[in-house]
């Protein structure tokens, strides 16, 4: 079963890929590398989640929000190569989690990233990583994850 399939039987499906807000791009490559540029979860209306985790979120709900900015990473890897197939494995995931400041539970809310990505992707989707919190994020974002892929480069 391919990555899409995957996700189809999970009743999950990537969303739009968004553009960039800035001055940067939603991926760069680096021979093989392909870097995906930060990503955080969104509403159906293409508006950001936003709140403190901590404070205004739940672990449980958290865990959701990095679960659907994992969906914006494989949309813009998606994107970038075509197809998720080519994804030979996923290097490295960051995770910024917005949080109150007593709050300590970063990884379990990036957790809800790290578990999509194997889902979907199988041992490929297994990843070195890091989390941690942040005072705040882009556009009041409760969650934000950026990876770094070793994939196969589409032609052309």
């Amino acid at each position: 079963m391919n990555p899409e399939e995957r996700l189809a039987e999970m009743g999950l499906a990537l969303p739009a890929p968004r553009p960039s807000a800035g001055a940067y791009l939603p991926f760069q490559w680096a021979g093989n590398l392909l870097f995906l540029s930060g990503r955080g979860p969104t509403r159906a209306d293409g508006s950001f989640i936003t709140g403190k985790v901590g404070l205004h979120i739940s672990v449980p709900e958290a865990r959701l929000h990095a679960r659907d900015a994992g969906l914006q990473l494989l949309a813009a890897a998606k994107a970038a190569l075509g197809e998720l197939g080519r994804i030979r494995t996923v290097v490295k995931l960051s995770g910024m989690v917005n949080a109150a400041e007593s709050f300590t539970e970063h990884s379990a809310v990036i957790d809800g990233c790290s578990q999509l990505l194997v889902d979907v992707l199988g041992d490929a989707g297994r990843h070195a990583r890091t989390s941690f919190g942040v005072a705040s994020l882009p556009h009041a974002m409760s969650v934000e994850v950026e990876a770094v892929v070793w994939a196969d480069q589409p032609f052309g």
